[in-house]
């Protein structure tokens, strides 16, 4: 297992299949883009397949999340897919995406055996949306949502990143949208992972403002506790439910002690919480013939000494290094 050392189990595998990314949000890289990582340092398909059958084989992971940046520019992300669902005992396989060519892959993707999907939508304005990612796209995303649903890759979640004087006033018609369609929504509270490290708690739009903008228009009732379990968002029924309605405010209301999540970057290091300031290199044994035993290792010896918070609320904070679209999300 990946047992840390104040006894939290990593069981949730994010894997991010490449650094590259179709947008600009301004919460995630610069208007100039990135160096992206070159060709030979990226995990190749087998070698991506290799390290998440270990992980799930021989550490107990059973929940497999792709991310990127974007994971639908990866060529062989159906073919990954796949061969992921094809391991026993079978993880179930996720994806996080901006929903940028969604339209003509959530079939494939299904039929390869994706299970869920998660689409990020910060705003419903175009002009926002030109604004915020510096590309004019809202319809291809629009489109995505609506290609995944249909495809079955239920129930589709959408995550929404509010900013202040940009989209903090959407609060309200995003859920309406998201309800009118069938999606699940999760508000995310902007965390200092951006390129730039131009991230000011100040500007931020915590979890507070946003339960009190929802609460005009809707009435929230707690989710029973034993759902969320170590899920990051706390869910909330909205007007009595079925519907539901999730916020993940990581800076304001920590969830670090019941985290289970470990991250494998692109270039195949292992990252044993999403502020980590360092890693643990597979990639370099991996390529020198490690074996799956020698390789599993190494993971266990990663996690064990993940720290036991992310310490953003500590006045000697510091970001790391890489940004989130060179992290995974």
């Amino acid at each position: 297992m990946l047992t840390d050392s104040f006894g939290r189990v990593a069981t949730d595998l994010r894997v991010s299949l490449t650094d590259r990314c179709n947008l600009r949000c301004a919460y995630c890289m610069p208007p100039e883009g990135l160096d992206w990582l070159p060709s030979p340092e990226l995990l190749t398909d087998d070698e991506v397949v290799r390290l998440i059958r270990v992980a799930v084989e021989l550490l107990g992971v059973r929940e497999v999340r792709f991310t990127g940046g974007e994971p639908l520019l990866r060529r062989g992300l159906a073919g990954i897919v796949a061969r992921t669902a094809e391991l026993r005992p079978r993880p179930e396989v996720s994806l996080t995406t901006n929903g940028i060519g969604l339209a003509r892959t959530a079939g494939a993707l299904h039929e390869a055996g994706l299970d869920r999907i998660n689409v990020s939508l910060d705003t419903l304005r175009p002009e926002t949306f030109r604004k915020l990612a510096l590309r004019d796209r809202l319809p291809d995303v629009l489109d995505g949502l609506a290609a995944a649903a249909e495809a079955g890759l239920v129930p589709v979640k959408v995550n929404t990143v509010l900013m202040r004087d940009l989209n903090d006033d959407e609060a309200v018609p995003l859920l309406r949208f998201c309800l009118d369609h069938g999606y699940e929504l999760r508000f995310i509270e902007q965390m200092p992972l951006d390129a730039q490290h131009g991230w000011k708690r100040a500007e931020m739009v915590t979890a507070d403002e946003i339960f009190a903008a929802l609460d005009k228009e809707f009435t929230l009732t707690a989710d029973d506790p034993a759902r969320r379990g170590s899920a990051p968002a706390e869910t909330f029924l909205v007007d009595g439910g079925p519907a539901r309605v999730g916020v993940i405010a990581s800076v304001t209301r920590p969830f670090c002690g019941t985290c289970d999540r470990v991250r494998l970057t692109a270039d195949g290091q292992v990252r044993n919480c999403l502020f980590a300031r360092t890693e643990s290199d597979l990639r370099g044994p991996l390529r020198a013939g490690a074996s799956d035993a020698e390789l599993a290792d190494r993971w266990q010896r990663a996690v064990a000494g993940k720290l036991p918070g992310h310490g953003i609320n500590d006045p000697s904070f510091l970001q790391p290094d890489r940004p989130m679209s060179a992290i995974g999300g």
